[in-house]
């Protein structure tokens, strides 16, 4: 699907900031409007295509949500409720009073990832499940914030898991219960052999040092070991693993299709997953929103827009500004963003990570793709009689 809008904002991430292979699609209400790709998915030039997927980190956190809140729609998971209703080992050490919505919202005080963890632990659901059942909280729930940056996935998914009547491995419940009753194909925790060549390889500008002044807190959520970094997600074993935090792998139309059942209110093409009540109830901020993340950065700089339901709220440039924006970020700047007024979402994934950018900058590298998306958003909405800036 060809604009001209679209290719020259990609041309200026490639240009102006030495983007590499890239991937855009974005749906506004139940119609694709942009599926768009440049560059190469490799350092031997192999082509990006629509088909390719890409590592896109903390951005499978919000497809990890999502699964959650269908367990929720189902009357299987009550937010309200401590973790350890439905994964009793989990309870002890004093975890007790963790609840559900402590977990979605990073303010369960455990970020921290097991001692020894290594890229092949990452895969290994047993192991990892039980050693986080082991965890002694940092700081009592709701208290404080602590970015899950790698271990939110096993949490999430264990509940999803072990709520789950089949008790299906996570992603394949995924597969079966988000992905394939809306036709999505190239979405993965946990990419199949005969998939592998299809993965980007990512390349890295991030450095490695650790943050001067780091605390422990963000110490203990991102070993080294296992760093969300390209040294780490160009491995097969880390690519086939079911690491719903940041392992998640999938094609930017498979993301946005998602998002778009989001965007529509929980129903896309005739199948509804999620009441609209429940969507709307992703823009509620989470409490005590005002403390200091403990991991973000180092930990003790920022005080994110992070809602109850696993998605951080609101935008700047690079996602319109609205109110009733959802997104989520990946380490390396991969993104998903959700605008429920405009009835709109959007993926944009690559592989050449970046340092973090502030997405409410102008000068950002998906700046003028995220423009020339809401300019395209913009021309559709007018043309069928609708402003922009409301529900379509």
């Amino acid at each position: 699907m060809q604009d001209a809008r679209i290719e020259k904002a990609l041309a200026e991430a490639t240009t102006r900031y030495g983007e590499r292979g890239l991937q855009v699609a974005a749906y506004l209400g139940p119609d694709v409007i942009v599926d768009a790709w440049t560059g190469p998915a490799d350092q031997d030039g192999r082509p990006v295509t629509g088909d390719t997927l890409f590592s896109v980190f903390s951005v499978s956190k919000a497809i990890t949500s999502l699964a959650l809140h269908l367990q929720a729609e189902r009357g299987l998971v009550d937010y309200e409720s401590p973790v350890a209703r439905y994964w009793p080992e989990f309870g002890g050490n004093g975890k007790g009073d963790i609840l559900v919505r402590h977990v979605l919202s990073h303010q369960s005080g455990i970020p921290q990832m097991p001692e020894g963890v290594t890229p092949e632990l990452l895969g290994d659901w047993g192991w990892m499940t039980a050693r986080v059942a082991e965890f002694t909280p940092l700081f009592a729930p709701g208290t404080s914030s602590a970015y899950q940056s790698l271990v939110f996935g096993h949490i999430v998914g264990e509940v999803v898991r072990r709520t789950d009547p089949s008790g299906r491995d996570f992603g394949e419940f995924v597969r079966q219960e988000l992905c394939a009753p809306l036709g999505i194909e190239d979405l993965f925790f946990g990419v199949p052999d005969q998939r592998l060549p299809d993965v980007a390889v990512l390349t890295s500008i991030l450095s490695r040092e650790r943050v001067v002044g780091e605390t422990e807190a963000s110490r203990l959520a991102k070993p080294d070991a296992v760093a969300p970094d390209a040294h780490v997600h160009n491995l097969d074993v880390v690519k086939q693993a079911c690491y719903p935090a940041a392992g998640g792998i999938m094609s930017a139309r498979a993301a946005a299709r998602l998002a778009a059942l989001v965007a529509n209110g929980g129903e896309l093409d005739g199948v509804r997953l999620l009441s609209e009540f429940r969507v709307r109830n992703l823009l509620t901020p989470r409490p005590n929103g005002d403390a200091l993340d403990e991991v973000l950065f180092g930990g003790g700089r920022v005080a994110p827009s992070i809602g109850t339901g696993g998605f951080w709220l609101g935008g700047g440039t690079v996602l319109g500004g609205g109110a009733a924006t959802l997104y989520h970020g990946g380490s390396g700047g991969s993104l998903l963003w959700v605008d429920l007024d405009r009835r709109l979402s959007v993926a944009i994934f690559h592989n050449r990570m970046f340092e973090a950018f502030d997405p409410g900058s102008g000068d950002h590298p998906f700046s003028a793709i995220g423009r020339a998306v809401l300019d395209v958003a913009g021309e559709r909405l007018a043309a069928a009689g609708h402003s922009p800036s409301v529900t379509a």
